[in-house]
C-alpha cells in the first residue's frame, strides 16, 4: 500500500514540475481527471500500460516512475 502512495506522490511531483494539470495528463491516458486524482492519492493501482502512457505524458522513462 505504501508503494502505491509513494508512486502517486512521485506522479504528482513530476506532473507539477512539468506544469501539467491532472486533466491534461488524463487526456493523454484516455482517462478522466478523477482517475488522475485517485492515482495520485494512492487509491488506484495503474496497469503496466497506464504506467508507460503516464511516463510518456510526463516525459520520463517508465522505470523512473517505479524507482
Amino acid at each position: 500500500m505504501d508503494n502505491i502512495i509513494e508512486f502517486g506522490k512521485k506522479v504528482k511531483r513530476l506532473r507539477l514540475a512539468k506544469s501539467l494539470s491532472q486533466s491534461q495528463v488524463a487526456k493523454v491516458l484516455g482517462a478522466d481527471k478523477s482517475f488522475m486524482s485517485n492515482l495520485e492519492n494512492g487509491r488506484k493501482n495503474p496497469t503496466l500500460k497506464t504506467i508507460l502512457k503516464l511516463a510518456k505524458a510526463l516525459g520520463v522513462n517508465g522505470d523512473q516512475l517505479l524507482k
